[in-house]
């Protein structure tokens, strides 16, 4: 298996990467956070290792016996009367490992059909499929944890159709005697096997590298979690027509000089999401997220208000955990996120 995963990772490292992380690839909903929990904590979380089946779509060697039998349900109305959600499943077969299946799907909804001259000749939508088989097992004294995931996905545009493969993989060091997780994915290898234009080029799948941690406070309920992401872009920076105004001074029109350490502080902090749980009971969890990259980026500069920011909160009602994730993306909207996970083993008699 571990040599299996190496040869995954090295396959991955040849795919095509590029400096900016928007609009050069296609398939771009795999990029969307699938559940309230990792909505509320940010974005994205690979570092925390338990028994939350979500985080295991976006790091697959999250995937362990703790979630073996579980089902988990989760659905985003998304900004402008779009939706998508993501319905998945575990089991845990002891001589073999960690199995999990999921479908993450996104509807843009109902489009106007017109021609060239603008008369309407109906409606018509766009969807996208990706089916996810998750496979994880145990290395090294069961303190390292190695996955992957195989992707099949499907796009459909009105009449035109696109259908791909893509490849995650993982590896998770989790301590549970100091309380400490780490991760490390690649995200999103693969091809565009057939494309929506049968003459036309193949596209770029949005490759990503993250690394992630989180670190649970032994005498106080709190656990920090903070992701890496884009390794494979350094510079996450660019520069708009109100930078390259803002570098001139108005009164002689000379450039001005560079913030040199600013900008590089600029572009770390681009990577980094942060998330923090307050954790008091088993039954009530609060969780709050940063993500400075999206601040950056859809912030109005004279009204920057929660932009970047999230929260949320899970409870536990019998048998069923509830989760509940508001994302601020910029002052006009925000996403809702509400997840709904159950053990099936709850339900069985005990004689």
């Amino acid at each position: 298996m571990t040599r299996k995963l190496i040869l995954v990772l090295l396959t991955c490292g040849f795919c095509n990467t590029y400096s900016q992380t928007g609009g050069n690839s296609i398939y771009n909903f795999l990029e969307l956070t699938n559940s309230a929990r990792a909505a509320a904590l940010g974005g994205h979380q690979i570092g925390i290792y338990d028994d939350d089946l979500n985080f295991v779509y976006d790091n697959p060697s999250l995937l362990n016996e703790s979630m073996s039998n579980q089902l988990s349900l989760n659905y985003i109305p998304y900004i402008d009367k779009i939706n998508y959600g993501y319905v998945s499943y575990a089991k845990t077969f002891n001589t073999l490992g960690n199995f999990a299946a999921g479908i993450h799907y996104i509807n843009y909804g109902q489009f106007i059909e017109a021609d060239d001259l603008g008369n309407k000749n109906g409606q018509f939508s766009a969807n996208d499929f990706s089916l996810n088989i998750y496979y994880s097992r145990h290395i090294i004294d069961s303190l390292f944890n190695v996955g992957v995931t195989y992707k099949i996905i499907y796009s459909q545009m009105e009449i035109y159709k696109s259908l791909g493969m893509a490849f995650d993989a993982g590896i998770t060091y989790h301590n549970p005697d100091n309380l400490f997780a780490t991760a490390l994915v690649i995200k999103n290898c693969g091809v565009e096997l057939y494309t929506y234009d049968r003459n036309g080029t193949r596209e770029s799948l949005p490759f990503e590298i993250q690394y992630g941690l989180s670190q649970k406070l032994r005498y106080a309920p709190f656990r920090i979690s903070i992701l890496v992401q884009h390794l494979e872009t350094p510079d996450l920076r660019y520069t708009s027509v109100l930078d390259s105004i803002n570098q001139t001074d108005p009164l002689t029109g000379e450039t001005k000089p560079q913030n040199k350490l600013g900008n590089f502080a600029d572009d770390v902090m681009r990577h980094m999401i942060f998330g923090l749980e307050f954790l008091p009971s088993k039954a009530f969890v609060l969780r709050v997220g940063y993500n400075y990259q999206r601040r950056q980026e859809l912030k109005i500069v004279d009204k920057t208000a929660l932009v970047g920011f999230s929260w949320g909160f899970g409870i536990n009602i019998s048998k069923f955990h509830i989760s509940y994730g508001h994302a601020k993306y910029h002052l006009a909207a925000g996403s809702n996120t509400i997840s709904v996970s159950v053990n099936l083993n709850d339900f069985k008699k005990k004689f």
